[in-house]
């Protein structure tokens, strides 16, 4: 039933939707959005360095580059009908509402897309570590072990092996996998954290080098590591699953949203509005360093 005048104020509630600004941290290919597939060009392994050379001539090598390709992907909100009726009896610019929750929507699932973008197949996965916890994502049981800065120390020895720079380290966690990072923390971990947070940015702490951002839900995986989108059915054993990843190794290619709108349509009696928006992301490191998927251990 439509809201109509007599009884409501000016004003809709409309929908929440998770933070995305994470996804800036990544190599920019939206120049190429309008392309079906983005090839991005891998360098092979770097020459030999003899010290003291003595064997001439030295031996000539070809460098073998790897051509890392991925695919766009094109996005479609459900058309929306608003009815003549709509447009003339409610207290809120229905149309108005419609279009900024289609376009925050669409958003959203297009950046929840991306994050799995970025895991390539093969991943490096690195387990929680800390004691047990009640699973917390939608049809889970049983125990898992918590997030604590343990991991994170782990996460930091991992860049620092695969020589991933400093500058440019960052992890995303869902909310409860944050909090409980926070938690494990000494009072002045948690205030170093905080006092490096950056807003205008998204990020909100820094610790062991890490650029830290939150989203409401980041993966699930299955209990051996194997990643499973949310669309794919519950199961009691699935584990929630945090990203840590450097800026140079992944990208993005976000598209304009495009506004489709069909006003006075004359079978409908209404108007009919709709978007479309191309995207697209990967890991674009051919060996997948820069890349490590944090997956909930298993506790009893």
């Amino acid at each position: 039933m439509a809201l109509q005048i007599e009884i409501w104020v000016k004003s809709i509630i409309e929908g929440l939707f998770a933070n995305n600004t994470f996804a800036a941290r990544s190599v920019d290919h939206s120049e190429w959005v309008d392309n079906k597939t983005v090839h991005v060009p891998n360098a092979g392994a770097a020459p030999n360095v003899e010290k003291n050379r003595t064997e001439f001539p030295a031996k000539v090598t070809q460098r073998e580059d790897v051509d890392l390709t991925y695919q766009m992907d094109e996005f479609t909100v459900d058309p929306v009908r608003i009815s003549h009726a709509e447009q003339v009896e409610l207290s809120y610019p229905k149309r108005e509402s419609i279009i900024r929750q289609s376009r925050r929507k669409l958003t959203q699932d297009i950046h929840a897309s991306l994050i799995y973008d970025w895991i390539p197949v093969g991943v490096k996965v690195v387990e929680t570590l800390g004691e047990a916890v009640k699973a917390h994502i939608k049809g889970a049981t049983g125990n898992r072990k918590k997030m604590t800065k343990s991991t994170v120390e782990e996460l930091q020895t991992l860049f620092d092996e695969q020589e991933m720079p400093e500058e440019g380290r960052c992890i995303l966690l869902d909310a409860r996998m944050y909090n409980q990072l926070m938690n494990s923390m000494t009072d002045a971990e948690r205030n170093s954290f905080l006092v490096c947070a950056d807003p205008a940015r998204g990020v909100i702490g820094k610790y062991m080098g890490f650029d830290f951002y939150k989203r409401s839900k980041v993966a699930k995986t299955a209990t051996d590591g194997t990643v499973k989108p949310w669309a794919a059915a519950d199961a009691s054993t699935d584990c929630a699953a945090g990203l840590a990843w450097h800026e140079d190794c992944v990208s993005r290619a976000l598209g304009e949203s495009v506004l489709f709108d069909d006003e006075g349509n004359p079978m409908y009696y209404s108007d009919i509005i709709s978007f479309l928006q191309r995207a697209g992301g990967s890991s674009i490191r051919s060996d997948k360093k820069g890349i490590i998927l944090i997956k909930q251990g298993t506790a009893e």
